[in-house]
């Protein structure tokens, strides 16, 4: 059976391989699906009325702007994953303190403006911490994130350095990522499918997955509390977690935007997100 054209929004050059894009494509094309990648930077790509899959657009921190501008191009002419409103919404990371306002558990998270003048070892003393993790609020991969001890001379400068450029998210560094690990639980489509282990990534580093687990009882509670309200519309979503000091879940970030979703770990999870789009279309 044919179906309507899909365009897949990513970007070129990818800044690290995307391992669920041949994937995405092969599924898609066996249900019918005439998808192709397109970089969301080619202007004339999108005049088109093709519906769009919003997946591996991972340069998009460094022009935020035309970022935005191009959601706008693309959803004047047809649907887009996810819709615009959830897009913009996970564009910056400041979310995490919407979420902690409605009761949602989150990892503790200071917003710096840009130009800021408090130094890092005054803001971590406030809240008591010792150990942190200083990361733009706009980011992805792990870019210009750094874990900092407050006794570290040179960790002002680091903060100081970030915060001159862009808002600058401060945190506590959780110990927990290291043994339980940090879950990432990814959602597909109205249902949490699986999760996987992350380990730490820092700037320069290199994240390393598991396979596919199971979601605990704890960590679907807060997962499923993190994406209340965002309706029928949205068509993926990846909740990341870890435990907090007193063992409950917290969210560390939720990915609307462009997460990779792992679906090499877990065939059901692509199965559900072809179903889904084939359902849109």
């Amino acid at each position: 059976m044919t179906r309507p054209p899909l365009r897949i929004a990513t970007c070129r050059p990818l800044p690290e391989p995307d391992v669920d894009e041949d994937l995405l494509l092969e599924a898609l094309r066996g249900a019918g699906i005439d998808a192709r990648m397109v970089a969301w930077q080619d202007t004339a790509a999108w005049a088109a009325p093709v519906p769009t899959l919003v997946r591996s657009t991972w340069d998009y921190i460094h022009a935020l702007d035309e970022f935005d501008a191009w959601i706008d191009r693309a959803a004047a002419v047809a649907p887009l994953w996810n819709p615009p409103s959830v897009l913009r919404w996970s564009l910056r990371k400041r979310y995490l303190l919407e979420l902690e306002a409605r009761g949602v558990p989150v990892t503790p998270t200071v917003l710096l403006p840009r130009g800021d003048p408090r130094p890092l070892s005054a803001v971590a003393a406030e809240r008591g911490w010792d150990d942190v993790v200083v990361k733009p609020e706009v980011g992805a991969a792990s870019f210009e994130t750094h874990r900092l001890r407050i006794d570290d001379p040179a960790a002002d400068a680091v903060c100081a350095r970030l915060v001159a450029a862009r808002d600058v998210l401060v945190q506590p560094y959780l110990p927990s990522v290291e043994d339980h690990g940090e879950r990432a639980l990814v959602w597909i489509d109205g249902a949490f499918t699986h999760a996987v282990r992350k380990t730490p990534r820092f700037a320069g580093g290199v994240e390393q997955v598991s396979d596919a687990l199971p979601i605990s009882a704890a960590e679907l509670a807060t997962g499923t509390a993190a994406l209340a309200g965002f309706g029928d519309e949205m068509l993926y979503a990846r909740v990341d977690v870890a435990p907090g000091p007193d063992g409950v879940p917290v969210v560390m970030e939720l990915e609307l935007v462009e997460p990779s979703l792992f679906l090499l770990q877990s065939p059901a999870a692509l199965e559900r997100l072809v179903a889904g789009v084939v359902r849109r279309l």
